[in-house]
């Protein structure tokens, strides 16, 4: 077994029949045993679609807490093994409330010099072998969860319905809510009433909790673009149509998508992440490969951005010159697009006195609209006339002196999906479990 399995001890909790006010005990008793866990997670990280062991893991702890385990939950397009993890708890009668962790790191090679820093490798879907990093905080998120699982099965007689806890595999390639949701999983498991998640932020103070009312992220759509042209002899370009040129041309241009075409006042972004072409300095190569990820706040301006994204690659081609049989190939991603994350209002306006109450009024904040981006939000089914109440809580993760010095040199700390991200683990932790037990109990109280 690869993860450090950390059992509690008996009498480590306190039994059930205790008040909400002793939450935060609850809570500090286990916490040491809950950073040991998260070091060992942070330590063996696996990336999306391959989240063997971390599921594994998660089932068996759940499993520990005296949750009914599902495994192997999920059904992608091409029928490869999914690793989501269902734990139910059934309380009696009352409302379902489901809470999601993801799961998956990413490939990334981690700098944080930290004794738990990660130093395996993984594969990618393209079948490549890179290194991995819990460098997203999914590791707190299984962290917390598991911690939360803890405390709300000690706490039965507080509570009652039906609990469901989602390990998500795959969040990274923004496919994993939807594999799941693809496998029947309220079929199978019961439509919840409310879904819940989290997220740590390196912008906000550990300890500390911020909330958002409406829409929280961004939606997301992942755009391939493959720019074909002419190859030949570096020396001979004038026999050639280059698509190197073409596409750094073309990367230049799509930045007037969101400074010309989109209003100032509606959030938008167009990333090019990657760019492939060439395998010699003196070759001009015969395409080149980009792929791009765009945000936005509403459909019109997302629909707006794919256009001008296909109707540019068009004119570059055109413009140098390109024969019918060459034109650019532009794919929209089917599967690697998400909604905007929406927290509903008058769930956001139940819970956020119930994170005061749970974390303190200092430890709870208004926080704004960001532009990443999540599946969590397809579990509260924004497609459907029914939706499903959702809300997505960020959790404080950085050191506040940190903080208070990059506010004072503009040197910004180290962010999500940064080689050094390092959250600190035990506030981190703490706030976490502590603020979605709060919430649960809210939603599931007698």
């Amino acid at each position: 077994m690869r993860f450090l399995s950390v059992l509690l001890l008996a009498g480590s909790l306190p039994v059930a029949g205790q008040s909400v006010p002793d939450l935060a005990g609850l809570v500090d008793a286990q916490l040491p045993g809950l950073v040991a866990t998260y070091k060992d997670l942070h330590l063996h990280p696996e990336l999306s679609h391959y989240e063997v062991h971390t599921s594994a893991f998660l089932a068996a702890e759940l499993r520990k807490a005296g949750y009914e385990v599902t495994e192997r939950v999920g059904k992608y397009p091409d029928d490869s093994q999914a690793y989501g993890i269902v734990g139910a708890l059934k309380n009696g009668a009352g409302r379902t409330v489901l809470v999601r962790t993801d799961l998956d790191g990413l490939p990334i090679e981690e700098q944080t010099g930290l004794p738990y820093a990660s130093h395996d490798r993984g594969q990618t879907l393209d079948g490549n072998n890179a290194p991995a990093m819990h460098a997203c905080g999914h590791d707190i998120h299984i962290t917390s969860l598991l911690g939360a699982a803890r405390v709300l099965a000690q706490l039965k007689d507080q509570w009652h319905g039906t609990l469901i806890l989602v390990g998500q595999p795959s969040e990274e390639t923004i496919d994993g809510a939807r594999a799941m949701i693809a496998d029947h999983l309220y079929e199978r498991f019961g439509r919840p009433d409310y879904v819940l998640g989290q997220h740590d932020d390196p912008l906000i103070p550990a300890g500390t909790a911020g909330i958002v009312s409406g829409a929280t992220l961004a939606s997301s759509t992942s755009v391939d673009v493959t720019l074909r042209g002419v190859g030949g002899h570096g020396a001979r370009p004038e026999v050639t149509k280059d698509p190197i040129v073409m596409a750094a041309e073309y990367i230049l241009e799509i930045q007037t998508i969101v400074s010309r075409q989109i209003a100032p006042q509606e959030p938008a972004v167009v990333t090019v992440g990657t760019i492939r072409g060439g395998t010699k300095r003196n070759i001009i190569p015969d395409e080149v490969k980009l792929e791009l990820t765009t945000r936005a706040y509403s459909d019109a301006v997302r629909d707006k951005i794919v256009d001008s994204l296909q109707k540019m690659a068009l004119g570059v081609a055109t413009a140098n010159g390109l024969p019918p049989d060459r034109m650019p190939i532009v794919t929209v991603s089917k599967t690697e697009v998400t909604p905007v994350t929406y927290n509903d209002l008058a769930l956001a306006a139940r819970l956020k006195p119930v994170f005061v109450a749970a974390l303190g009024a200092g430890s709870v904040v208004d926080w704004h609209a960001e532009m990443g981006s999540e599946d969590f939000g397809l579990f509260g089914l924004p497609d459907s006339p029914n939706r499903i109440p959702a809300f997505f809580l960020r959790i404080g993760a950085t050191d506040p002196g940190k903080l208070a010095d990059s506010q004072r040199s503009g040197i910004p700390v180290p962010g999500l999906h940064s080689a050094l991200f390092a959250p600190v683990a035990s506030p981190t932790i703490r706030t976490g479990v502590l603020a979605m037990s709060a919430a649960v109990l809210e939603l599931m109280k007698k």
